[in-house]
């Protein structure tokens, strides 16, 4: 079956079933081939979606010297490392924190953390003074913070703010303009989320990467990053529910179980697939009211499985 028909398929199916759908898309490298709007076209927060954007902002910090996936948080921030600190405190890499390992063993300042004040006003000081609970690279345990301090050693790396350091790099050669996303008290951009951007916007990172790092002819990302930051890096250990898109992740994306795919994905269906044996990204946005597991199962039966 063609991709447009089952395209065509899968939207009749949402709509047929009120599925909590804002938008779909799918993309070559070059170009946006199909996109339906079950709501009209708006920038909106991709949540984290946006820690594959900070991720991008390693690679390219990595192609330039700047840093390294070796290089310790607390080497980075050392004013900030408490007195008589646990040992593993001082372990944490770059790595660790891009594999959602770095021992603090919770998931912390989350949207709904940074909302409520946790951390005020410096993240950094906050994280920094927290027990830690495993060794460092050890136990995956999903956590925004762990992509706030990746993007605060970027920005120590590189002597920019993240924004101002993606900008010239990635935001404006991708089209995407200044994007609106959130800071945190200290005016620093939230490394795991609070970006906003239109489903097409969004998925141009998918596209990127689906060519190996080339934009319109011209080198963004190295093609080794692209492969090492999509290849399971870590093992994501099984939840209660059936999740069968929970099969291990990379560096700030997540595993799909299509023949070597991967994604970036954000809370409550803000997702962009990327199908390299097919050439292809797959992106959805979704309301935050809505059952987003109604439509990571359709997605994965309807559509994605039968590509």
């Amino acid at each position: 079956m063609s991709v447009e028909k089952l395209f065509q398929d899968f939207v009749a199916y949402a709509a047929d079933r009120k599925l909590f759908i804002e938008g779909i898309a799918v993309a070559d490298e070059n170009r946006v081939l199909l996109e339906h709007r079950f709501v009209p076209d708006h920038a909106r927060n991709i949540y984290s979606h946006t820690k594959s954007y900070m991720a991008t902002a390693v690679g390219m910090a990595l192609a330039e010297g700047k840093l390294s996936l070796d290089d310790r948080l607390a080497d980075y921030f050392p004013a900030y490392v408490p007195g008589d600190p646990d040992p593993r405190l001082l372990q944490i890499t770059l790595r660790n924190l891009l594999t959602m390992s770095s021992g603090f063993g919770h998931a912390y300042l989350m949207g709904d953390h940074r909302r409520q004040g946790v951390g005020f006003p410096d993240y950094l000081a906050y994280m920094m003074n927290l027990p830690m609970e495993q060794t460092p690279g050890t136990v995956f345990e999903y956590s925004t913070a762990d992509s706030i301090l990746a993007g605060r050693m970027v920005e120590q790396a590189v002597g920019e703010n993240l924004a101002a350091y993606l900008y010239p790099r990635l935001f404006r050669k991708l089209g995407q303009g200044w994007p609106q996303w959130e800071n945190d008290p200290m005016g620093h951009p939230i490394g795991g989320g609070g970006m906003y951007l239109s489903l097409t916007e969004m998925m141009k990172l998918g596209q990127l990467y689906l060519a190996g790092g080339m934009w319109q002819g011209e080198r963004l990302v190295e093609d080794s990053w692209v492969r090492e930051a999509t290849r399971k890096q870590i093992e994501t250990p099984e939840t209660e529910e059936d999740d069968v898109w929970r099969c291990g992740y990379g560096y700030q994306f997540w595993c799909s179980p299509y023949p070597g795919a991967y994604r970036a994905d954000g809370a409550f269906g803000q997702i962009s697939t990327v199908l390299p044996e097919n050439g292809l990204v797959v992106a959805v946005q979704c309301p935050e009211w809505g059952d987003f597991s109604r439509v990571k199962q359709a997605l994965h039966t309807e559509f994605l499985s039968q590509l």
